[in-house]
Parts: structure tokens; sequence; C-alpha cells
């Protein structure tokens, strides 16, 4: 009984607009990044020019198109993201749009960003919604016909989708050192000269404390309080408070405004309406509560098997972290997609040392000779992408050097949140030797310096290895 009234309710119509302007802003967002691409020659610089790119586990056969393949991708891509952004041919553009965003983002796990995993479920989902109902080109062309309603569900779904993000947000920074007040003091300290104003308040004691209490309490709190219609909108002006001054101090790109998208999902479905008639004084057209109440949607089956297969992923693949031993912000291992955003500050420096096990004559290696500095600053402090860059090594000395039996070790300091710079691995083991798994890496070597060890004077907390 329960089940049916749920899909009932599920099933009712809703007025379309919000969805559609959350549809409108996610085409303009990505149009405006593939834009960035082209324009500053990322397309080149992040996928075509390194020699070597760094895979997701399962992944290692996705290469970049040969030729200009890759600039026409682009090129379709923003084509696909304009047709989403004006409901035409919607349905085809979003689901063309998230296979060819899914290429680009499995091409190079050294350029991961959340923001492009958060737009990358975003996509999935609108491959089957229905956001193209209202101020879109199929909409007018059918406006006699179909009329700007869509399902319930459609709405939920997304409020789902922001509030699992925002919720594992605060939660993975209830550890001792984010409620200690770092990284948030460390950055606070590097940023006080560029902000005459307010710097000397970000550096006062005990305001990063505070400030890293206050993030926590807005997404684990907070995020749950924008289901509610008493509460909704001063959270949401806290969000919009809270996102305009990430933006402004850690320039962290797209993902202020992708989330500011979402939590105006939580608002009425009409509120883009409801804006227009009190900026206009007009009365904006509405959906007739006839047309509210007619029962035209259902819930297909395979559409609920999707939805549930993916929500059941997005909530537990987060916690896998808690399979491994030690801390994953050490070890890296369950870090990826699990919206550990703005946590932690980690800096390393690594070194690898190539051994002819014939002659015994050894190199050290530079990997800046092969790597764009975001791949070496995300290398130098990730366990598996050392090990993916060591067996590049390998392959390359084989080939190149006719090394036949080569060994290759990697001598790897790491500065997390502020601590002297300690091994992350173990030199002495031969990383040839050591296959990639999902399993734990037991040559990476534990944290066991304290956040502020007491004979450690306090300025030096703010010092890391640069990556």
């Amino acid at each position: 009984m329960l089940l049916r009234r749920l899909t009932s309710l599920a099933c009712e119509p809703v007025d379309a607009a919000s969805l559609a302007v959350f549809r409108i802003g996610i085409g303009v967002i990505v149009l405006a990044e593939i834009g960035r691409f082209f324009l500053h020659g990322w397309i080149r610089d992040h996928y075509l020019t390194p020699p070597f790119l760094f895979k997701y586990y399962g992944f290692e056969w996705v290469v970049p198109l040969p030729g200009n393949g890759l600039f026409w991708l682009f090129g379709v891509m923003g084509l696909l993201a304009l047709m989403v952004t004006l409901g035409l041919y919607y349905r085809i553009a979003a689901i063309g749009l998230f296979f060819a965003f899914s290429y680009v983002f499995l091409l190079d796990q050294g350029n991961y960003l959340n923001q492009y995993y958060l737009l990358l479920s975003v996509l999935m989902l609108f491959s089957f919604l229905p956001a193209d109902r209202e101020y879109s080109i199929s909409a007018r062309r059918q406006r006699n016909s179909v009329a700007p309603v869509t399902p319930r569900w459609s709405v939920w779904v997304l409020r789902l989708q922001f509030e699992v993000m925002l919720i594992y947000a605060g939660l993975v920074k209830i550890n001792a050192d984010w409620l200690a007040g770092q990284p948030l003091g460390l950055w606070f300290a590097e940023r006080a000269d560029h902000l005459p104003v307010v710097g000397s308040v970000l550096t006062t004691s005990g305001v990063s404390i505070g400030a890293a209490y206050a993030v926590v309490l807005l997404h684990v709190v907070g995020a749950p309080l924008l289901m509610l219609r008493r509460t909704r909108f001063v959270v949401f002006v806290l969000y919009v408070c809270f996102h305009l001054g990430n933006s402004i101090l850690f320039h962290i790109g797209l993902f202020p405004w992708i989330t500011l998208l979402g939590t105006l999902m939580f608002f009425d479905p009409d509120w883009p309406r409801q804006v227009a008639q009190r900026i206009t004084s007009r009365d904006e057209q509405t959906v007739s509560s006839k047309e509210k109440s007619s029962p035209v949607f259902d819930l297909k089956i395979t559409t609920s098997v999707f939805l549930a297969v993916f929500f059941i992923f997005q909530i537990l693949f987060p916690l896998r972290y808690l399979l491994y031993p030690g801390n994953v912000s050490w070890t890296n291992e369950g870090h990826w997609f699990s919206w550990r955003m703005k946590l932690h500050d980690k800096r390393g420096d690594a070194r690898f040392i190539v051994t002819d096990n014939v002659t015994g004559q050894r190199w050290e290696v530079d990997p800046g000779d092969c790597l764009r500095p975001r791949q070496i600053q995300l290398m130098a402090v990730t366990p598996d992408m050392i090990l993916q860059f060591a067996h590049y090594l390998e392959r390359d000395w084989k080939q190149r050097e006719g090394i036949s039996d080569v060994r290759i070790n990697a001598v790897v300091m790491c500065s997390l949140n502020g601590r002297p710079p300690a091994p992350l691995v173990d030199h002495r083991q031969d990383l040839t030797h050591k296959s990639r798994s999902l399993g734990h890496y037991n040559w990476i070597l534990p944290l066991n310096i304290p956040l502020n060890p007491p004979d450690m004077p306090a300025h030096l907390s703010y010092r890391g290895i640069g990556g």
C-alpha cells in the first residue's frame, strides 16, 4: 500500500519550469567549459601533448582519438550541449553528451575533478529525465498538445543527487584534522596577503576551527533542511554565501555554480514563474490544476531499476574507504568518487630510480620530463598513480633503452595538512613487481606524525612540499 501511494505521488504532474531552468543552466555550464578548453588550448595540453595519461582502474583501454579526432569530438560536445540548452532533440543530445563526456573524463585520471564527476552524474540522469517540457524548442513546437508538466519523481531524483553529494561533503569532514582547523588554517594563511580587508580576520586564532565546524553543520544539517519549506530559503542564502566565498577564496571552477543550480531544485517546481511574476508584475502562465492532476505519467520498470541502482551506488560507493586500513587522506584508497572535496592539503615530491638489474647502473628520472604540472602534483601524493607511472617507466626503458631487466623504485616524500614531510611509499619496493588492484597496497607506509608535533615550531605547520 505504501509503495503504491509513493508511486502514485511520484507520478503526479508538477510544473516543468524548475527542471527546465536546471537543464538550461547545466547546458550553459558545459558549453562554457568546452569553450574554455578550446580557448586555453587544454585539449592538446591535457590529452595530446603528455606522453603518458593516467587511467582509472579497468579503463586502461581508453585512449585519445588519433589525429584531430579529439578536437572534432569537443566540437560535437559543444553542439550537443547547445542542443540540451535549447531543448532541441533533447533526449538524443543528452545521451550523446553523456557518452562523449564520459569518454573524455576517462582519458586521464590526472584530470579528475569532483565538478566533472557531478556533471557526469547529472548528464546520466538527464538521459532519463523529461527536462525539455518547458523553455525548449520541442516544447514550443508541441505547446498545444503537450502540457508544460513533468512527473514529480524527475524533481525528486535531482534533489536526492544533491542531497547525497552535500551530506557526504560534510560527513567526510568529521575527522580530527578538519575539526582541528586544518587545512583551513593553512589555506587562510596562504591567502591572507591577497585579501587586504578580511585577510587579518582569516588568520585570527580560532577562525579556522570555527569555519571548519560551520562547514560541517552547513552540509550535514543544512542539506536536509533544504527539504523543509520553512528553512529552505535561509539555508539557500547560506549556501549562496558559502559558494561565493569558496569561489573568491579558492577559485574552484564550476562547482559552486553547479551546486547552486542544484539547490534551486529544492524550491517549488514553479519557482521560475513566481520569480518572473514578481519581477514583471505580470501574471506568468501557470499550469492549470486540471493538468497537474491528470494521471499522464507512469514510472517504467526500466527507469525504476536504473534509478534504484544509480542511487544505491551513489550512497554506498563513497563508504568503500572503510574497507581499507589507514587514513584515506594519506593513502587515497577509497578517495575517488566519494565527494571528498576541499578536504585536505597534500603536497608531495616524487623521484624515481631506474636500475638495470644486469649491470647495476642507476638513473634518476624527473617526472617533469613527461608529465604536466597537475599530473605531477596528483601523482606525487597518490600511490596508485605512482604505481602507474612506475609501470610506464618500465615499459619505456625496456623499449627505448633496450634494458630487459629493469627495476623501478619510488622515493616519495609527502606532507599532509602542514605536517612535516614523511615517506609515502616504501622506497625499497620494486614497483615493477606490484600489480594494480582494487585492494590495499601494502607498500604504502603508514602516517604516524601528529598534526602539530610538540617540538615543531608553529610556523612550520604551514609548510608543505611543492608538488
